[in-house]
């Protein structure tokens, strides 16, 4: 049987009318605004009505990512579909797609094989304007900064410690450090500046954490955009900026509605990166997936260190949500890459690199089972180099640990994929409610919280801080922000800030040599490594592939 692309997959699907995926949820027509016969938007006023669901929330997470892969959107989309097969009323939630990754590294983020969700051009290039909206308002908080400086500056703004940063959805290594307004007064006033990608953007955080328009509209006057020359800060609410950045999100703050391959419904909304952000869909599509549906799954950025830990930690007590099971996706591939294996040599069985790489696997289910208590199933997201030994090897080695273990082939086989899977997600919901809790309470020291993630999460032995970082620490305390929670900005390949540091590392430090206030978002982010909030494109960027031909077909997402 030919090979066929992920694309191709989609583009021979025969999608349904989004009204129709709609109804299953419930929903009327006049509930939803279309966009096309295949998206549509969903108001979140429909969160004010009562639910009639007692819906379960699951949580797929993964181990460390590789360059092997490890499929976590598509289990996540295989998960929701092997759901429907079992007669469970299901809803996925996800984020959107960056054009910053599409166009570099991934060429496209919606799953793969039979387990993707469609249309699947559409949600990868531009998809409803989202995050354009988000861009734009970002860009206009930026330009009323620069004017109120212009005119007067009756808050006494001090040009150089202007915090605010203009934003674009691409990867742009150019555009990291510039300085602007150059030219003469009336263009402005030369400064030192910069562009981060618009899924760093604290306007996307706050976004995607509000629970609707009145608390999205606060959270953005809260943002801490610069501060004066007698080192007070100054808020977006100083510059009356909230009510215009609002209007601008008002319809991109609805949820969009679309399908899997199968016709399962899905939310994909917001898209904030785990590496630099909290890395999780809106909390207004997770709602809406729980509001409608009796099993909501979702799924949180990169590896359980950072978007599970986020997600808990900063998304859940944000929005009072508790997880019912969490999914672990690991691939063979993956752990044996952990274990020290070169990336050409993957598909050769090696038993020893597999057992080596282990390690990972088992420090994020030791997360999810003893530091939150969460029921947890490992998914082995079957390759088909994979042999028999080596599924035997992970799956005893989780049967010894006490935790679940399911194969999953929902890349090949769709929902039907799945169902091993769906069964073990469902005995784990039914099995009563978790003793869920958070890694640490909102009366911590955020120093005390940072070292907390960093031993207690990532297992190392210590953190370190710059004299910088500490200074802002003090200030973000004297501010009466010391009750947020924590979003270290980490790499995802590595348990610790070092990306070439695979497995399950010990006796290692963190070091955090920045600290930012997130005030509008609701957060504290500790920055580590060499981190950026502006990634730049590969050698060989995806773009490169993607084409479309005469007939208007896209060509070389993936």
């Amino acid at each position: 049987m030919a090979f066929k692309s992920d694309i191709e997959i989609a583009q021979e699907a025969t999608l349904q009318d989004i009204r129709e995926i709609a109804k299953r949820l419930g929903l009327q027509e006049e509930q939803i605004d279309m966009y096309g016969r295949y998206k549509a938007k969903v108001d979140y006023n429909l969160l004010r009505t009562p639910s009639a669901h007692q819906a379960k929330l699951v949580l797929v997470t993964a181990i460390n990512p590789t360059p092997a892969g490890e499929g976590k959107t598509t289990t996540t989309i295989g998960l929701g579909d092997a759901l429907q097969h079992l007669g469970k009323r299901t809803a996925i939630a996800l984020r959107e797609p960056s054009l910053g990754p599409v166009f570099g590294v991934k060429g496209g983020a919606t799953g793969g094989g039979y387990a993707q969700v469609v249309p699947m051009e559409d949600i990868n290039l531009h998809f409803t304007g989202d995050f354009h909206a988000i861009a734009a308002a970002n860009n206009l908080l930026a330009a009323m900064i620069d004017n109120h400086i212009y005119f007067d500056d009756l808050l006494e703004i001090d040009p150089r410690r202007i915090t605010w940063r203009r934003c674009m959805d691409m990867n742009d290594r150019q555009l990291r450090f510039i300085v602007d307004g150059l030219g003469g007064r009336s263009n402005g006033f030369p400064r030192e500046d910069g562009f981060d990608i618009v899924v760093a953007s604290e306007v996307m955080a706050a976004f995607c954490l509000a629970n609707n328009i009145v608390d999205l509209k606060e959270k953005l006057g809260n943002i801490v955009v610069a501060y004066t020359y007698d080192g007070d800060p100054v808020y977006a609410r100083d510059l009356k900026a909230q009510g215009a950045m609002a209007a601008l999100l008002k319809d991109a703050l609805k949820p969009n509605l679309v399908q899997t391959l199968e016709g399962t419904p899905a939310f994909i909304h917001g898209g904030p990166f785990a590496n630099i952000a909290h890395g999780c869909n809106s909390i207004v599509a997770t709602k809406m997936a729980m509001h409608l549906a009796d099993y909501a799954i979702t799924e949180a950025g990169f590896g359980a260190d950072l978007g599970a830990e986020k997600f808990i930690d900063i998304k859940c007590r944000k929005a009072g949500l508790k997880p019912d099971a969490v999914v672990i996706v690991a691939t063979v591939r993956a752990l044996k890459y952990n274990g020290g294996v070169e990336r050409e040599d993957l598909a050769e069985e090696n038993l020893e690199a597999l057992a080596a790489g282990l390690p990972n696997l088992l420090k994020h289910v030791h997360n999810m089972t003893q530091l939150y208590h969460l029921p947890t199933v490992v998914a082995i997201n079957r390759r088909n180099t994979d042999t028999a030994a080596e599924l035997e090897l992970i799956a005893q080695a989780c049967r010894n640990y006490g935790v679940e273990v399911a194969l999953s082939d929902v890349w090949a086989e769709g929902g039907k994929g799945g169902v091993a899977l769906a069964e073990a997600v469902i005995r784990l919901c039914e099995g009563g409610a978790p003793n869920f809790d958070f890694l640490y309470p909102d009366d911590m020291a955020p120093v005390d919280k940072i070292t907390a993630v960093a031993t207690k999460v990532y297992g190392a032995a210590g953190v370190d801080f710059t004299s910088a970082a500490l200074r802002e620490l003090d200030k973000i305390v004297d501010l009466e922000y010391g009750h947020l929670p924590i979003c270290i900005a980490k790499n995802q390949y590595s348990l610790t800030d070092d990306p070439r540091i695979l497995g399950c590392p010990t006796d290692f430090r963190i070091t955090v040599r920045e600290v930012v206030l997130a005030a509008g978002a609701g957060f504290i982010v500790a920055i580590t490594g060499d981190i950026m909030r502006m990634p730049g494109l590969p050698r060989v960027p995806a773009a490169e592939a993607i084409d479309v031909d005469e007939k208007g077909t896209i060509k070389g997402l993936f």
